[in-house]
Parts: C-alpha cells; structure tokens; sequence
C-alpha cells in the first residue's frame, strides 16, 4: 500500500501538464500536501519491517515502538491529506491564488510569455480570464482566440479559476482517498500493536506467578 501510494503521489507530482499550470500560474502551494504525503509514504513502506520484527521479537517496548510509528504515519497522512486538500479544491485558497495569476497575466498581456502562458491554459482547459470573459472587458482588453470554443465560437463561459481548480480537485480526491485508506489501516495496525502488548504483559504476568 505504501509504495503504491508512494508511486501514484510521485506521479501526480512529475505530471508535466500540472507542472506546467502551477509553474506558469505561481501556485506552488499544490506541491505541499504532495511532499509531505511522499514523506507518509516511505514511513508506511518501512513500518512493516519494524512489525514484523518486533513481532518476531515479542518484546513490549518493540511493539509499542511498532504502534508509535504507525500511529506517527496516520497522523501524517492525515496531515498530507489535509493540506494538499487545502491547496487544490474549490473554496480553498488556491482559488485566489490562481485568480490573481490570471488576472496578472491579463494585465501584462502585452507580453510575449504573458500572452503565451495565457493562450497555453485557455486553450487546453476551455477557460476565460480568472472568472469569465469579462475580465479581458473590464481591462479593455481583446477577448483572444483561445477564449472561444472551437466549434460554436462562443466565449468559454467559466473562468481559469473554477476550471483549474476543479482539475487539482479531481486530481487530489484520488491521492487523499488513497492516503485516507492507509491512515485507517495505520491506526488499526496502532491498536493491534497495544493489544499483543497488553497480551504479553498478561502472559509474563501469569508465567511469573506461576
């Protein structure tokens, strides 16, 4: 589970079409929560080694180090998830974020890289301005090409704001769900790891008296 979660996470994360939004959108925040779940990931992946030699071991105090390093890697899936869902879903702050990128981009659309970068995500996405066509109206600027569909000629309805955001959120549902499933399993690994524990402080305490 911990290398599958691992694998998908760095994925997501060299996935050269999200670089190149949140590169050409400044919204390095998305990256956190992708970091800090990579980090979980290899907790998971080398917690296992540690049960089964405190299992092995049958000692308390590796058992209860066994427990802590699940219940560690719970709280920091939990944490992974959490703030890569704080950066990528609607109503979150990366909405803004993004929001201001495009409208910085409009106002310097003059500019060769502004107006490329612009071009890049309304075209590949179907998004207008940070919140509709509207925006390049209120500056007086010229609703470019790539601002229509294709095939009606109509503005794109919904700005790059929604549209972007809803493409991290997609994205990030998959990865949290992952990592939500594993918390689960780390939590229950936690208790089971106190359970043998108590059931061998009964057992040494039944063979002593004895």
């Amino acid at each position: 589970m911990g290398i599958f979660l691992w694998g998908y996470v760095v994925y997501s994360r060299l996935d050269t079409t999200l670089q190149e939004w949140v590169d050409a959108l400044e919204i390095w925040q998305v990256y956190l929560g992708l970091y800090v779940l990579i980090f979980a990931s290899i907790v998971v992946i080398i917690a296992p080694f540690l049960s089964c030699f405190a299992v092995y071991q049958e000692l308390s105090q590796l058992l209860m180090a066994n427990a802590g390093v699940h219940l560690f890697s719970f709280f920091v899936l939990l944490l992974g998830s959490a703030v890569l869902l704080e950066n990528t879903t609607t109503g979150s702050g990366i909405v803004s974020s993004i929001r201001e990128s495009m409208m910085n981009l409009i106002m310097q659309s003059q500019n060769e890289y502004a107006t490329n970068t612009l071009n890049m995500i309304q075209e590949s996405i179907g998004c207008c301005g940070a919140d509709g066509p509207n925006d390049y109206l209120s500056l007086r600027k010229a609703l470019p090409t790539e601002c229509r569909d294709t095939v009606t000629g109509n503005a794109f309805f919904y700005g790059c704001a929604d549209e972007v955001t809803w493409f991290l959120e997609d994205k990030s549902r998959w990865t949290t769900n992952i990592a939500i499933s594993i918390a689960a399993l780390e939590m229950l690994i936690s208790v089971l790891s106190v359970i043998l524990v108590r059931a061998l402080q009964k057992e040494e305490k039944f063979n002593y008296n004895r």
